[in-house]
């Protein structure tokens, strides 16, 4: 029992330190529900927090119902993600090769959606990728984005 604890307040936390918040940009219906609200594709907008300028768009169903009503629902482990300059492209400092970016529950415990951050040297690009993970079992389910950057802009890696 105490290490069900443990793992309890280690997700806790973990959502706690990579909590970027998403814009909800719009959704819709995809199944009428008599009591709760109706299951839908939310699509939201998270602004990288390391590049200004950069945005990802992320679609993504909820489970609507009782049970999503009050956010006991376990989210379907399917998410689409694109990503897209939107301004100028400003770094805040040198970034990690791969780095979690954005994370989101879709369980009230173990179940989350996490957009990791990669960095593509060679061809000074971005790279997102949205996947879902469970604490016990994952989703091989996932979707990926490139945002190049323009060579005059050398992206700065962490040494």
């Amino acid at each position: 029992m105490h290490k069900l604890i443990k793992l309890v307040f280690i997700q806790l936390l973990g959502s706690v330190a990579f909590s970027v918040q998403a814009q909800k940009i719009g959704e819709v219906s995809t199944a009428f529900q008599w009591v709760g609200p109706n299951h839908k594709i939310v699509v939201e907008a998270y602004d990288d927090p390391e590049v200004q300028g950069v945005t990802c768009y992320v679609s993504r169903a909820r489970t609507g119902g009782i049970k999503g009503g009050l956010g006991l629902a376990e989210d379907r482990a399917e998410a689409s993600i694109d990503c897209r300059q939107v301004g100028p492209v400003h770094f805040s400092g040198p970034l990690d090769e791969e780095d979690e970016v954005f994370s989101e529950r879709m369980s009230i415990l173990f179940k989350r959606l996490r957009v990791v951050r990669m960095v593509d040297l060679k061809r000074n690009a971005l790279i997102y990728l949205a996947y879902s993970d469970k604490l016990i079992e994952g989703s091989p389910q996932n979707s990926v984005a490139v945002v190049p950057i323009d060579r005059a802009t050398p992206i700065p890696v962490k040494k």
